[in-house]
């Protein structure tokens, strides 16, 4: 007897022990989450170390910008 035909021989047998209405996704489906979770826990751990380092500060505005505002207020009437 060939593996194919053992296997062609065993799955009427799973067929009947399966409950559709039980079904979960076990341990391997926990396992999958559990590494998940772990792994975006990392990334955010590592975001907030290097969010840490940035030492941003706003430059101030150009002298030019307030120039054309200067010219913007005044008015040809």
């Amino acid at each position: 007897m060939s593996a194919h035909q053992a296997l062609t021989h065993l799955v009427p047998l799973a067929a009947k022990e399966l409950d559709e209405n039980k079904v979960t996704p076990g341990v391997l489906g926990f396992i999958v989450f559990a590494v998940m979770a772990v792994g975006v826990w990392l990334l955010m751990k590592s975001m907030n170390r290097h969010m840490g380092k940035v030492d941003f500060e706003e430059a101030p505005e150009a002298p030019a910008a307030a120039g054309t505002e200067a010219k913007a207020g005044k008015s040809t009437r």
